[in-house]
């Protein structure tokens, strides 16, 4: 199998330990999740190394298999060898449908490129300075800084918003016994989490506006949106997550170049306004 099934997939994920910091873990596979299951879980590295203890204590935690790699020459990074030919061996196995890679290391490119060859999905997370050609490889290539923020800014809306068990637990509680019901009381709105939204650059405005331009209208000028995100996917490794955004349409939404409409079945669709 050499493509993603929907959720169904057997991803692969490899980590660049020396090159990655174990604190994007969790939303890193909160991304993978979407894709299928992280059956497969390594971190290279030279363990003997104190920068590591981080990525030590979260293998125990979360089944990561360590892969040690002893620093043999000054200046020469061994552990990326290793996980090249891991990633290869993989491959060929023909047991993973897409690979996520932890690093913002661009030696990878090459691997990258040969995966994506094979018609196998490859997710880069790293940070936004590793060299663009490495960004651009990858099928999608995500912030891990911004996917953080993300991660976080949705913590928070959950700590700050009571669950609607407990308001019903306490408004019974309150209640007196064989009164009349009381009156409807406003419930003050709840603190929402700061917006953490960065601007849309010229460049992936343009790769949307020719992606709409690309597609078949109906008698109102809308496309699907699904279509738009499918070409536009095909022509660049952008992530709606690098600025801020869990989706596409929130993405299109905050353009002043497209409005959108929901129609029947929840699809998303879009047209061009200027």
């Amino acid at each position: 199998m050499t493509s993603l099934d929907g959720p169904s997939g057997n991803i692969a994920l490899l980590i660049d330990a020396d090159n990655a910091s174990a604190a994007h873990f969790d939303p890193v596979m909160t991304v993978l999740a979407e894709l299928g299951t992280v059956n497969i879980r390594r971190a290279y590295g030279n363990w003997s190394k104190a920068t590591l203890k981080s990525w030590a204590a979260l293998s125990i935690a979360q089944a990561i298999e360590p892969q040690q790699q002893f620093d043999l020459t000054k200046g020469k990074n061994a552990t990326d060898m290793k996980m090249t030919i891991d990633a290869m061996d993989l491959m060929a196995s023909g047991r993973v449908s897409g690979f996520g890679l932890m690093s913002s290391d661009s030696d990878f490119t090459p691997l990258v490129t040969r995966i994506r060859q094979q018609g196998i999905p490859v997710y880069g997370f790293g940070r936004m300075s590793s060299p663009e050609g490495f960004r651009r490889a990858c099928t999608r290539f995500i912030d891990v800084m911004a996917l953080a923020e993300v991660d976080a800014d949705d913590a928070v809306v959950e700590k700050t918003t009571p669950p609607a068990r407990a308001r019903k637990a306490d408004e019974k509680k309150t209640q007196p016994a064989k009164a009349a019901p009381p009156a409807p009381t406003p419930v003050p709105a709840q603190p929402s989490a700061p917006s953490i939204k960065k601007a849309v650059d010229a460049e992936v405005i343009k790769l949307l506006i020719d992606a709409y331009d690309s597609v078949k209208r109906d008698e109102r000028g809308f496309v699907r949106l699904g279509s738009v995100g499918q070409l536009a996917g095909n022509r660049s490794s952008f992530d709606v997550r690098n600025y801020g955004y869990k989706r596409l349409s929130d993405l299109v939404q905050a353009i002043p170049n497209f409005i959108t409409e929901s129609r029947e079945g929840g699809q998303v669709w879009i047209k061009r306004v200027n």
